[in-house]
């Protein structure tokens, strides 16, 4: 993937993350980032699979669709 692109879609998920619970973060942190759930959210991300980027962003745009539905 080209960098801008990747750049861009790990600094959406930064973004998207930051609206979620701390729950929901850590349980990003298991599906991405089984192997060092110690790191820091952005950290996370800043590690993560490119080809992973674009799923993850689906799954955090709904889980904050979710949230916003339930009042969260």
């Amino acid at each position: 993937m080209n960098n801008t692109l990747t750049n861009f879609g790990k600094q959406t998920l930064k973004d998207l993350l930051a609206q979620c619970t701390d729950g929901q973060q850590e349980r990003f942190k298991q599906m991405y980032c089984f192997h060092n759930r110690s790191l820091l959210i952005n950290e996370a991300v800043d590690q993560m699979d490119e080809n992973k980027i674009d799923w993850a962003i689906i799954q955090c745009e709904r889980t904050i669709e979710t949230n916003l539905q339930k009042g969260e």
